[in-house]
């Protein structure tokens, strides 16, 4: 027997039909001996109407409001999906996230989870129930309900299976695992078998959808094992494990790849010590994340030009705060461009072996890629380039490190 907490986003539970079909899932599981406990966002495309409603009302609204109301859309998934199973004939009952209580921080509409009091789940899993839980959702210190932001299900599912003790974590979604790249755009894509919880989350970060980050690094630091498969294939799906379940290391896991980006370089800023924290302090201050950097110091040494990469719906705000700058760091200009594309290479094979990058370089260079910024980690390399040349990377970098299906 095994303990399984199973996901379901929301195009798993888009309407009753799917609903049933959810339940077919469970019950396959429970056949076989496991016991199962059920985590659900609301139904597809649920949630944004919620939002829209709260819009239509308030302009400024009250944050403890807004999850009030954005929170029911799994109230109704979690009560349709306990009713199927009981018409099946499987004990279910649903719970919300303050009934069971998933405890949370107070900050409302980004709550992070504290702790979650399972003992009650515990008991009736071990009894032979199945508990259908609202994901995205808790209760603060203050007794109020909070949600967790958009991809919080995935959150909350790894965080009720390390407090459920369970031996595996299945996230049904609209994919069937996790590729090697996107196939919509390398046909030859292959899906992996196994991949670490380090792979993942770079490539979680690094813009691959398949599974939220703040969920993988949960995963991470519990130890818990996650499968990602899909809702409407009966496959086999993508393990996320620690390093060592895997035997043997491919020196590339895959190729990553992000369109929310935008490049911003500062012209001959003044080069001279405190210059770089005039410049992201603020920008940190305005809550805006940089990501890639590169200077690059003049000849006479006495001006550098600084570029780097913030996300593309930061970068009227960034700009605009650079501009009130200018002065003071002595900029000539201010250029930017959002056509670009960030393309990462993600291994932790590259944690022995030499000449990844290089493989990298070179592969784009035969296509004339020109590179314009370059990043790198104890297992990625990640490089900007130019939007329309995003296809032709993707396919040139997946063959030459050999990812190609056979």
């Amino acid at each position: 027997m095994a303990r399984i907490v199973q996901k379901f986003g929301g195009t798993s539970v888009a309407d009753t039909d799917r609903i049933r079909a959810v339940a077919e899932k469970v019950k396959r599981e429970i056949n076989v001996g496991n016991e199962v406990a059920v985590l659900l966002s609301a139904m597809s495309g649920v949630t944004n109407q919620l939002v829209a409603y709260v819009d239509d009302v308030s302009n400024l609204y009250d944050a403890r409001e807004y999850d009030t109301v954005v929170s029911t859309g799994e109230q109704v998934t979690v009560g349709l999906l306990a009713l199927v199973l009981q018409g099946m004939g499987i004990p279910a009952r649903s719970w919300l996230g303050w009934q069971v209580p998933i405890r949370t921080d107070n900050v409302h509409s980004k709550a992070r989870i504290k702790d979650i009091e399972s003992a009650e789940l515990d008991k009736r899993m071990k009894a032979g129930e199945v508990p259908v839980v609202a994901g995205f959702q808790g209760l603060s210190a203050e007794n109020r309900v909070t949600t967790l932001g958009r991809g919080g299900t995935d959150t909350s599912a790894v965080a009720l299976a390390v407090a459920l003790g369970a031996d595996r974590c299945d996230i049904y979604t609209d994919v069937d695992g996790v590729y090697t790249t996107d196939p919509r755009i390398v046909p030859h894509a292959k899906k992996l078998e196994r991949v670490t919880y380090e792979e993942m989350l770079e490539m979680a970060s690094l813009g691959t959808k398949v599974l939220q980050t703040r969920a993988v690094e949960m995963a991470m630091k519990h130890g818990q094992r996650i499968q990602v498969l899909s809702s409407f294939e009966d496959v086999p799906g993508t393990l996320v494990v620690d390093e060592d379940e895997i035997v043997e290391q491919e020196l590339v896991s895959g190729i990553a790849y992000s369109r929310d980006e935008a490049k911003i370089t500062l012209v001959s800023v003044r080069d001279q010590p405190g210059v770089a924290a005039a410049i992201f302090g603020p920008l940190s201050e305005a809550s805006i994340n940089v990501d890639m950097i590169v200077q690059s110091v003049s000849g006479d040494g006495e001006s550098t030009d600084m570029t780097f990469t913030v996300a593309e719906n930061d970068l009227e705000r960034a700009v605009e705060t650079l501009k009130a700058l200018k002065d003071q760091l002595g900029c000539d200009d201010i250029m930017f461009d959002s056509n670009v594309v960030k393309v990462s290479v993600i291994g932790v094979g590259m944690h022995s072996h030499a000449g990844v990058a290089q493989t990298m370089f070179g592969a784009l260079a035969e296509k004339g890629i020109n590179i314009q910024v370059i990043s790198t980690s104890e297992i990625k390399v990640s490089v900007l380039i130019d939007e329309e040349y995003m296809e032709l990377a993707l396919r040139s970098l997946h063959a030459a490190y050999g990812l190609d299906a056979k």
